[in-house]
C-alpha cells in the first residue's frame, strides 16, 4: 500500500514538474518579456458600436446589413495585451475570432486594430499609422472596381511593415518589407497559416504585384466578382457570360 501511494505521489510530482517546465518554455519561446504580466489590464484601442464604426459614410443597405463588429485581442509592439475591433462581414466573424486567437497565443505583434472611421475613411491615413483594418467602402486604388474591403471580406494587417509593392511603388509611403522585423507576414508566420487554412488568400502570393498586408476571402457568395489585384469570376457568372458571347457570334 505504501509503495502504491509513493508511486502515485511521484507520478503526480513528475507530471506537475513537466507542466511547469513546458509552460516556462512556451513563454520564453514566444518572447513574453518583462513588460507583460498575466494580471495586467488589457489596453483598449477600440471599443465602439457598429453604428459608430459606420458613421460619416454612405453604404448600400445590401452591404450594411451583412456587417458585424468583432472584438479581438492581440499583443502590440509594447508587449502588452490590447483589445481592438474589426468591422467584417458577418459570415467571416467566426474566422476572424479564431485567427486572432492564434495571433494572440503566438504573440505575433499587431500594432493596433481600429475601425477606419477613426481615420475619416482614409485608407492612406490608416496604413501610415500601421493600423490593421477590414471594412472600408472604397474602390481598389487607381480603379473603379470595388475592393473586397467594401464588403468586409478583406483585412490589412500591420500595413506599414507589410506594404503593397506595385511596379516599384510602395504603399503606404515609407513602408518597408523586411522579413527580419517582428510583425512582418511571411509564408512561415502564424498569421499566414491561420488565414490560409481557413480558405483566405494572401496578397503576398500574387504574381502581378505584392500586397503583403492583405488577406481576402472571395468565396462567401456568388456575388463576389472582383478581387484586389486579381479577377475572380464565379462559375455561375462565367456560364452566363459564355452564353452571351455565343449568342453574339
Amino acid at each position: 500500500m505504501k509503495n502504491t501511494i509513493g508511486a502515485s505521489f511521484y507520478i503526480r510530482f513528475l507530471l506537475t514538474s513537466i507542466i511547469i517546465i513546458v509552460s516556462g518554455l512556451f513563454f520564453l519561446n514566444n518572447n513574453f518579456g518583462e513588460n507583460y504580466y498575466a494580471g495586467d489590464p488589457v489596453i483598449i484601442d477600440s471599443d465602439i458600436t457598429l453604428a459608430k464604426a459606420l458613421e460619416n459614410i454612405t453604404i448600400p443597405d445590401s452591404i450594411k446589413k451583412n456587417l458585424a463588429i468583432v472584438d479581438v485581442n492581440y499583443f502590440s509592439f509594447d508587449n502588452r495585451l490590447h483589445k481592438g475591433q474589426l468591422v467584417i462581414r458577418k459570415e467571416l466573424a467566426t474566422d476572424i475570432k479564431a485567427i486572432f486567437k492564434e495571433i494572440e497565443y503566438s504573440h505575433f505583434p499587431v500594432e493596433k486594430v481600429i475601425p477606419i472611421v477613426k481615420y475619416n475613411w482614409s485608407d492612406d491615413a490608416s496604413m501610415e499609422d500601421n493600423n490593421s483594418s477590414a471594412f472600408n467602402y472604397r474602390t481598389i486604388k487607381g480603379s473603379k472596381v470595388m475592393s473586397f474591403h467594401s464588403k468586409g471580406q478583406a483585412i490589412d494587417i500591420n500595413p506599414l511593415i507589410n506594404p503593397e509593392i506595385k511596379h516599384g511603388e510602395v504603399s503606404p509611403a515609407g513602408g518597408v518589407y523586411d522579413t527580419t522585423k517582428p510583425g512582418t507576414i511571411t509564408i512561415n508566420s502564424i498569421v499566414f497559416k491561420a488565414f490560409i487554412k481557413r480558405g483566405w488568400q494572401w496578397g503576398g502570393q500574387w504574381h502581378s504585384y505584392k500586397d503583403y498586408q492583405h488577406f481576402e476571402k472571395a468565396n462567401v457568395n456568388d456575388d463576389n466578382i472582383a478581387a484586389k489585384g486579381n479577377t475572380v469570376i464565379p462559375f455561375k457568372h462565367a456560364v452566363i457570360r459564355a452564353k452571351k458571347l455565343i449568342k453574339k457570334h
